[in-house]
């Protein structure tokens, strides 16, 4: 075992062990992502994500495609939604989505997806179900305005100058 002077030349001399690396820096380094990684990580679950929300409208108008319209269309929501973690990390991900700004959309988003799937399972009412999609594609976009300085302020008053 090092004593605490041994300890002390080591860290600053820069000539720390692994061993003297606390858990969570060794778990962190041990899973930190390239930065080539992180792009190809969000692409690949982003694209996926669109292909399943294209490919549930696309299903809609097949038997029984309000099921599979409806859970390919929030799937794929999620996933575009998720693919972000890739790009800043699922904790800082996290953070930001309930951060003051945007916590009401992040609910928002949440309870569409829930809504959704509950008017194509349970309800089983198509026209509900077409409402709710639009309106978690709303939410979607509301809550990723959110992440672009002065976007949702810019589209607040093209709305209101149209209405006037």
């Amino acid at each position: 075992m090092y004593s605490s002077m041994d300890k002390l030349k080591k860290a600053l001399s820069g000539d720390d062990e692994e061993e003297d690396k606390g858990i969570v820096t060794q778990i962190s380094d041990a899973t930190t992502l390239s930065w080539s990684t992180r792009i190809k990580g969000f692409l690949f679950c982003f694209i996926l994500g669109a292909v399943l929300s294209i490919l549930g409208s696309c299903l809609l108008f097949m038997r029984n495609g309000l099921v599979i319209f409806g859970v390919l269309y929030t799937l794929g929501n999620i996933l575009s939604m998720a693919s972000t973690c890739f790009l800043m990390g699922p904790f800082n991900q996290i953070k930001k989505m309930f951060a003051k700004t945007r916590v009401v959309a992040t609910i928002l988003v949440f309870v569409m997806f829930i809504l959704t799937l509950i008017c194509a399972f349970a309800i089983k009412n198509a026209p509900l179900t077409i409402i709710c999609c639009i309106l978690q594609f709303l939410a979607m976009t509301w809550y990723s305005l959110s992440y672009i300085p002065f976007a949702r302020d810019a589209v607040l008053k093209c709305f209101s100058a149209c209405l006037d």
